[in-house]
């Protein structure tokens, strides 16, 4: 059974079950007259130059690690499960959670079989990453436009990630912020804590501590747009069906070339055949833990 709420940004979000529990099932649906719509696939990509789509998967200072399940028809947002449990990002002081509200753009893809010629490995096989550093939390499933602002490339287990950062454009203070260096001068210590974050928040689960190409160096908005504008244009031969890719379910309900669109009244019947979930549980004590480590 499912139900469905609304957002600020005009999406309904069909909800499947608990968020806290196992199987839950977010979707993100425009209005009812057009049908659901997925976020990998059917959703904008870009409005103007350099204001896109954001799919807010986890918002600031909470910690249940949601991601966009690339897999699974339509690609409901769910939370990671690993060994049977549900996974929690840890806290590693001085952070709590998540520092950004954090998701991806829609129609990009890090293709893992292209080695990228600025971090020498390949992609994660995922969607682009956003980090949002507006002042208002979002909501899960929340569909928001932001500016692109620059992008840290992350190497994560020896896999290119790219984090995009931006900033939603309906922020009071958006106007002021067009490049990366107006984020550090208006919110100074907030790019350091970027890179702290990645850097370390695997060590916990007794993982290394991530590496970075460029030395951890942020680069620009246009940097930052040349690399989104190749993750789409690898997204569009994953499509329609000119590249391989795998187990990614790409069914979609915009992309007319696409050998994998699909009709609403087909959409609307995966969202509501999403498989029950167990009961909601307290969120374990553990992960208000925080983990205290020098830094190397």
């Amino acid at each position: 059974m499912s139900t469905e709420k609304r957002n600020p940004a005009g999406k309904t979000l069909t909800v499947s079950g608990e968020l806290a529990a196992f199987c839950a099932h977010l979707y993100a649906l425009p209005s009812l007259k057009h049908g659901p719509k997925i976020p990998s696939h059917s959703l904008l990509f870009c409005f103007l130059q350099n204001v896109f789509n954001m799919v807010v998967e986890v918002p600031r200072w909470t910690n249940a690690k949601m991601e966009i399940s690339t897999k699974e028809p339509l690609n409901p947002i769910k939370q990671d499960v690993k060994k049977g449990k549900l996974r929690f990002v840890a806290n590693v002081f001085p952070h709590k959670g998540y520092i950004w509200n954090y998701g991806a753009i829609p129609q990009t893809w890090e293709d893992p079989s292209h080695k990228d010629e600025n971090t020498g490995c390949c992609g994660d096989n995922d969607p682009i990453d956003v980090c949002e550093i507006g002042s208002k939390v979002c909501s899960r499933g929340e569909v928001i436009k932001v500016k692109v602002l620059g992008t840290l490339a992350l190497i994560d287990e020896g896999e290119t990630d790219w984090k995009v950062i931006a900033i939603n454009v309906e922020d009071p203070d958006a106007d002021s912020y067009n490049d990366i260096e107006d984020v550090r001068r208006m919110k100074p210590g907030y790019l350091e804590a970027t890179v702290d974050w990645f850097r370390r928040y695997k060590v916990p689960d007794g993982k290394p501590e991530n590496q970075f190409a460029f030395n951890g160096e942020f680069k620009g908005k246009d940097f930052a747009l040349d690399v989104i504008k190749g993750t789409h244009e690898h997204w569009k031969a994953l499509i329609t069906k000119k590249t391989d890719g795998g187990e990614i379910n790409c069914t979609n309900l915009t992309v007319s070339d696409s050998p994998f669109c699909c009709s609403q009244d087909c959409a609307k019947a995966t969202v509501n055949a999403a498989p029950p979930c167990k009961a909601a549980s307290p969120i374990p004590p553990e992960v208000d833990k925080w983990f205290y480590y020098q830094k190397n």
